[in-house]
């Protein structure tokens, strides 16, 4: 039996198939009205680098820009299936293959950090609850695009002689010629290790935004724990590239502004065995959140 996993994130889509172990890779997601079109580029792409070769029992995805219209994500679970030649495809958002890969038991609270960021939150009754995850507009603070966003505020800011001096503004970007990128959010995002480095580096300009992105992530954990019952502790997972590159630089503000039922843990795996586990296993507390495609 041939399974195949998919984490579809904003910088890029990884696949492994199962139980060959192969990967392969493909784009991150597009913002846009031919988003679907590149996903199914991506995967099309990934499966060919991984030597997918049909045909695939089960197909398990879980993605940046979920389609939040069922029927979209339904018909999107039929062309993945087309295009995988699987007998089953579970389509679902990457928060979802983040929490059922960092929890072993589907207890608990995650928080996946990229790009963008979001929490969910899932009870021991199998009830859920997903916090932010907004976009980068609206939401997704703490996240490498809110970090990387301040960060270039305080460059423009700095050069204007608006704010403070800051090593951030030794920078050659010039913030304002993203404007014009086809990929600006992922752009902005990429300046998040400047100002992580800044700040590593005694920078107080930077060091303020690092501790208000662990602010901010821990006001969203807050809120996610507060929807589980009871009083006990909450383990409480973060996890993607923004926590693993930053680590206690970021984890260390974040736990100093948890609430008191929140308990950190190391995550027991990434999205990508999420999504394994999803393609391998009974739904458990996921089921209501996954869109189920058999042709």
């Amino acid at each position: 039996m041939t399974s195949i996993a998919i984490d579809g994130g904003q910088s890029a889509l990884r696949l492994r198939v199962v139980p060959s172990g192969r990967v392969g890779q493909g784009p991150g997601y597009v913002h846009g009205p031919d988003s679907l079109k590149y996903l199914l580029a991506a995967v099309r792409a990934a499966a060919a680098a991984a030597e997918v070769a049909g045909p695939v029992d089960v197909a398990a995805l879980g993605l940046t820009g979920f389609p939040p219209m069922r029927e979209v994500a339904q018909r999107l679970a039929a062309q993945v299936a087309e295009l995988l030649d699987a007998d089953e495809v579970r389509l679902t958002q990457d928060v979802v293959t983040a929490h059922a890969g960092a929890l072993a038991d589907g207890y608990g609270v995650v928080v996946a950090a990229g790009t963008g960021l979001v929490c969910l939150a899932v009870d021991r009754d199998g009830s859920w609850h997903k916090v932010d995850g907004h976009g980068y507009l609206f939401g997704d603070a703490g996240s490498a695009f809110a970090i990387g966003r301040a960060g270039l505020v305080a460059v423009q800011r700095a050069r204007d002689g608006r704010g403070p001096a800051t090593k951030l503004a030794e920078t050659t970007l010039e913030p304002v010629t993203l404007y014009r990128s086809a990929t600006l959010v992922d752009d902005v995002a990429r300046f998040a290790p400047e100002v992580l480095r800044c700040a590593a580096e005694g920078d107080p300009v930077a060091a303020s935004l690092v501790v208000q992105a662990g602010q901010d992530i821990a006001e969203t954990i807050g809120a996610a724990v507060a929807t589980l019952a009871g009083q006990s502790a909450v383990p409480v997972a973060c996890v993607g590239g923004l926590f693993a590159g930053a680590g206690e630089q970021l984890l260390g503000p974040v736990r100093a502004a948890l609430p008191p039922r929140a308990e950190l843990v190391p995550p027991a795996g990434t999205s990508l065995d999420g999504a394994e586990r999803l393609a391998t296993s009974p739904l458990g507390p996921y089921a209501d959140l996954i869109v189920t495609h058999r042709p």
